[in-house]
C-alpha cells in the first residue's frame, strides 16, 4: 500500500530530521532500489496466494480426493497462519534485521510453494499451505516499513502508489490468475508459479537489503507467552470467522471452542502486551491519533477489498453460470482500473489534502456498490463494468492517503511494529467482512424466499399462468408437466431470492462506505506530502 511520511507541524525534532534528510534531487542508491522492488514482488506473491486458490478449489479437491468439508482448509489454513505472522514480523525484523527476516521468508515461502505443488493428499496440502502462509506473512509489513524508512518524502509520491497497487491488486486478480493457471495447465501451477520469482527475490533481498542491523540481544527478552497467546487469539478468531457460517456458527461445538479459546488468548495477549518488558507486539502506535483512525479505515477497506472480491465471483458462478476463467476476465476490470488510477493517486497525494482524496475514494466506492443494489439475474459484463471501475478507482484513491496518514507521522523506531498492526487490521477487516457477507447472503436468501413463496399460491393469476405455461411446455416432451413446472418455479424463486440477497449486501456496503465519509472529519489535517526532502519521521 501507500507510504508517504508526514511531519508534525511545529515539531522541533521533525524539523531537525527534515534538515538532515536527503534533498529532493538526491538519488536513491541503486542497491536499495533493487532491494525495495524485490521486496514488492515478494509481497505481491504473498498477498496473491490468499486468493489464487479460490477459483480452483474444485480442481484441487478432485486432484487430492478431498471431501467438500475439507477443501476449504486449503485457504483457511493459509489465512490463519498469515494473520499470526503479520503482527509478529515487526518484532522479528527488529531482532534479526529486515535482511534476514525477508530473505528467510522469501526462501521459506518458495520452498513451501514447491511442497504444496507436490501434495498427494489434503492433509499434506493443509500443512504446506499453513507453512506457506506463516512464512510468507513476514514479507508483507516489511515492505511498508521500508518505504517509510529508506525513501525521502519527495520520493514517496512514487513508491506509495506502487505499494497501494500491489496490496489491492493482488487479492483482486488472485481468482483471475488462479483460474487461468488451473485451466491452461493444472492446479499444481497455482504454487509452482512462485518458485522462479521466489528464488530471485531471495537472492536480491539477501544481497541488497541494508536498512537496519540485528539486535540479537532482544531475543533473550522475547515474550514467548505473549506469542502463544497471540497465536491462540488470532488463530481462533480467524477460524471462527472463516468457518462460522458454513458450520452454523455457535450451534457447532468447534466454533464455540474456537471462540472461547480466542477470547482467553485475547485477554492474555493484551495483558502481556502492556506488562511485558519486550512485548511480542508494540501497541503504543495506537496512541497516535492518525494511526488509530487510519487503522479503522484500513479495517473497513479490508471489508470492501476482500468482500467484493468474494461476492462478485459468487454472483457470476451461481447466477450467471460462469466458470473460473470467465469470472477472471470479468473481474479484471477492477484490476485495470486500479492500475490506471495508481499514478493519478500518487500525483494527487502531493497536491491535495489527503482527507479530500479519501472522501473522493469513499464516494466512488459507495457509488459503485449503490449501482449494484439494482442487480438482477440478467446482469452481465457490461452492467458490471461501471461499478467495477468505480470500485477500482475508489480503492486506490482511499488506500494511498490512508497509508500515508496512518504511518506517515510515526518515528522509524515504531514503524516496523506499526506496519504489522496496520496490515493486520486490513486482513481482519477482510475476515470479518467475508463472515458477515456470507452470513447475510444465507439469511437474506431465506427471508426473501419465504416472502416470494407467500405470493405464489393458486390465487395469484400471474403465478398460475406461469405454471400452466411451464407445464404445457413440459407436456410436449412427454414429461410430467405439473410436477416439472413446480420444480422449475421453485428454482426460479430460489434464484430470485439469491439475487435479492446480493442487493441487500450491496446496500449495506453502500451505507458503510457513506459513513466513512463522515469519519474522515475525525482525522487531524496531515502535513503536505512530498513537498521537500524531509525524512518525514
Amino acid at each position: 500500500m501507500a507510504g508517504s511520511a508526514t511531519t508534525t507541524a511545529g515539531s522541533i525534532s521533525s524539523a531537525a530530521q527534515a534538515s538532515s534528510a536527503p534533498k529532493v534531487d538526491e538519488k536513491m542508491p541503486t542497491g536499495r532500489l533493487i532491494a525495495f522492488f524485490a521486496m514488492v514482488v515478494g509481497m505481491f506473491m504473498s498477498i496473491l496466494d490468499i486468493q489464487i486458490v479460490s477459483a480452483s478449489l474444485s480442481e484441487i479437491q478432485a486432484g487430492l480426493s478431498a471431501g467438500s468439508d475439507e477443501i476449504g482448509w486449503v485457504q483457511t489454513s493459509y489465512l490463519i497462519a498469515e494473520v499470526i505472522m503479520i503482527p509478529l514480523s515487526g518484532t522479528l525484523a527488529r531482532i534479526v534485521s529486515t535482511r534476514y527476516l525477508f530473505a528467510f521468508s522469501a526462501a521459506g515461502f518458495t520452498a513451501a510453494s514447491a511442497l504444496a505443488a507436490t501434495a498427494s493428499n489434503i492433509d499434506q496440502m493443509i500443512v504446506y499451505r499453513a507453512i506457506q502462509g506463516f512464512i510468507g506473512g513476514g514479507m508483507i509489513p516489511s515492505v511498508f516499513a521500508a518505504a517509510f524508512t529508506i525513501f525521502p518524502a519527495s520520493k514517496r509520491a512514487f513508491v506509495s502508489p506502487i505499494i497501494g497497487l500491489i496490496a489491492t491488486l493482488a487479492p483482486t486478480i488472485g481468482p483471475t490468475v488462479g483460474g487461468y493457471l488451473s485451466n491452461a495447465f493444472s492446479w499444481h501451477w497455482l504454487f509452482l508459479v512462485n518458485i522462479i520469482p521466489g528464488i530471485f527475490v531471495t537472492i536480491l533481498t539477501w544481497r541488497f537489503i541494508d536498512f537496519d542491523k540485528p539486535e540479537l540481544s532482544l531475543f533473550k527478552k522475547f515474550d514467548w507467552w505473549g506469542l502463544a497467546a497471540m497465536g491462540v487469539f488470532l488463530g481462533g478468531l480467524e477460524y471462527v470467522l472463516e468457518e462460522g457460517n458454513s458450520n452454523d456458527w455457535f450451534n457447532d461445538h468447534m466454533i464455540v471452542i474456537g471462540a472461547i479459546a480466542s477470547g482467553l488468548g485475547c485477554l492474555v495477549f493484551f495483558y502481556r502486551a502492556f506488562t511485558s518488558e519486550f512485548p511480542v507486539v508494540d501497541l503504543t502506535a495506537f496512541t497516535n491519533r492518525n494511526f488509530a483512525f487510519g487503522s479503522i479505515f484500513s479495517f473497513v477497506m479490508g471489508i470492501g477489498l476482500y468482500g467484493l472480491t468474494y461476492i462478485y465471483p459468487v454472483y457470476l458462478s451461481r447466477i450467471r453460470g460462469y466458470d473460473s476463467q470467465m469470472i477472471g476476465e470479468t473481474m479484471f476490470v477492477s484490476g485495470l482500473a486500479m492500475f490506471v488510477t495508481a499514478p493519478i493517486a500518487g500525483k494527487l497525494s502531493t497536491k491535495m489534502d489527503l482527507r479530500a482524496m479519501m472522501v473522493i475514494g469513499f464516494i466512488s466506492f459507495a457509488s459503485g456498490t449503490y449501482i449494484m443494489t439494482g442487480i438482477t439475474a440478467d446482469w452481465d459484463f457490461y452492467e458490471l463494468l461501471i461499478p467495477q471501475i468505480l470500485r477500482g478507482f475508489g480503492l486506490m484513491m482511499c488506500m494511498v492517503p490512508i497509508n500515508n496518514i496512518a504511518l506517515g507521522t510515526l518515528s522509524p523506531a515504531r514503524i516496523r511494529g506499526a506496519s504489522g498492526l496496520f496490515n493486520l487490521t486490513r486482513n481482519l477487516g477482510g475476515a470479518v467482512g467475508l463472515a458477515i457477507i456470507s452470513t447475510l447472503l444465507s439469511n437474506r436468501q431465506d427471508v426473501h424466499y419465504e416472502r416470494l413463496r407467500e405470493h405464489l399460491d393458486w390465487g395469484n393469476r400471474i403465478a398460475s399462468d406461469q405454471l400452466d405455461s411451464m407445464a404445457s411446455n413440459l407436456n410436449t416432451y412427454g414429461l410430467d408437466g405439473a410436477t416439472g413446472a413446480i420444480r422449475q418455479m421453485v428454482q426460479l424463486v430460489t434464484k430470485q431470492a439469491v439475487v435479492m440477497s446480493f442487493s441487500d449486501v450491496f446496500l449495506i456496503l453502500t451505507v458503510l462506505f457513506a459513513m466513512m465519509i463522515l469519519g474522515v472529519a475525525a482525522i487531524e489535517k496531515p502535513a503536505p506530502q512530498g513537498g521537500g526532502g524531509g525524512s518525514g519521521h
